[in-house]
């Protein structure tokens, strides 16, 4: 984890609480020792940002990791005291989309770093199955599939993945499309319920319950993939009632503090060139327009 803040006060609080939660820990005085410690490897997992720096702020070093490609799915914690709804919206379209006020309730801030530590862990674990193979896959032209619980929706994700023209970014919001498909589609659980859930550290273990119930264990998830001439296309549908997708299309500054509610802002901004969901919300098409060869046709016709 790398903690980037101009105060040496805030940055030594920062690390004991940090470092007392079993994180490594490093330092960076301003946003331009920050860019340089990121232009060298290992990655960080996690970075947690001040907004205001001399040499370079949180907001001009954010634009600096979402033009570089090998940093733009690396989380970044922005640590402020501007909580204006226009402070936050420029946050988020800079790229960070999680956000700790000063100054710190330590719970909150855990919970937000736990957050943003799981969704990378996450996003890298399907990052490093895709790179293994499954080539195959890429010749996809059309496919049904159902799946019941998180496990196989991740795996899923991954392996359909394969099939799109940049799989990493693909695998990361189709991930959170079919995770929420489970989660909230078919079992249930509302955002109010996953926001306590969370907090009381039942996340998990409701999903589990719920998997088992009577009520739930025969729900599946279909995803229908469709190849066409100009786009690919991928259709989920749960057994849920719906929800009111508009507001999760984008992230919203009211809830950019919370540690949960990303998944489908980063599928509609990140993965896919746009999401049609139709009424009454437990049915979204994710799409990704191709580019069309020389005769005008697509080249891949094996179907599963």
């Amino acid at each position: 984890m790398l903690v980037v803040d101009d105060d040496v006060a805030i940055r030594e609080l920062l690390h004991e609480l940090l470092a007392r939660r079993g994180y490594v820990v490093e330092e960076a005085a301003d946003g331009q020792a920050a860019w340089e410690r990121l232009c060298e490897p290992p990655i960080p997992d996690v970075v947690l940002l001040d907004w205001s720096m001399p040499r370079l702020s949180g907001l001009d070093l954010l634009a600096r990791v979402s033009s570089e490609e090998r940093l733009q799915m690396m989380p970044v914690i922005m640590q402020t005291a501007h909580n204006s709804q226009q402070d936050i919206q420029a946050g988020i379209e800079a790229g960070a989309h999680y956000y700790v006020t000063k100054p710190y309730n330590p719970k909150v801030l855990e919970s937000m770093v736990a957050a943003a530590v799981e969704d990378h862990r996450r996003h890298r674990a399907q990052q490093e199955v895709l790179v293994r193979g499954l080539g195959a896959i890429a010749t996809l032209y059309r496919g049904h599939f159902q799946y019941r619980d998180v496990e196989q929706g991740v795996a899923l994700a991954q392996l359909l993945a394969r099939a799109c023209p940049d799989p990493e970014s693909t695998a990361v919001g189709l991930g959170e499309l079919l995770i929420n498909a489970v989660e909230h589609g078919n079992l249930g659980i509302s955002y109010e319920d996953k926001t306590q859930l969370l907090s009381e550290g039942r996340w998990q273990e409701e999903v589990r319950q719920r998997l088992q119930s009577e009520e739930h264990r025969d729900k599946r998830v279909t995803v229908d993939f469709e190849r066409t001439d100009d786009s690919l296309r991928l259709t989920i549908a749960d057994e849920g009632p719906g929800f009111d997708w508009e507001p999760y299309l984008s992230i919203a500054p009211a809830r950019a503090f919370d540690a949960h509610g990303r998944g489908i802002a980063l599928a509609n901004h990140l993965s896919f060139h746009h999401l049609e969901y139709q009424a009454p919300g437990n049915v979204v098409t994710a799409v990704i327009e191709l580019p069309t060869s020389i005769d005008g046709n697509s080249s891949s016709e094996a179907t599963i």
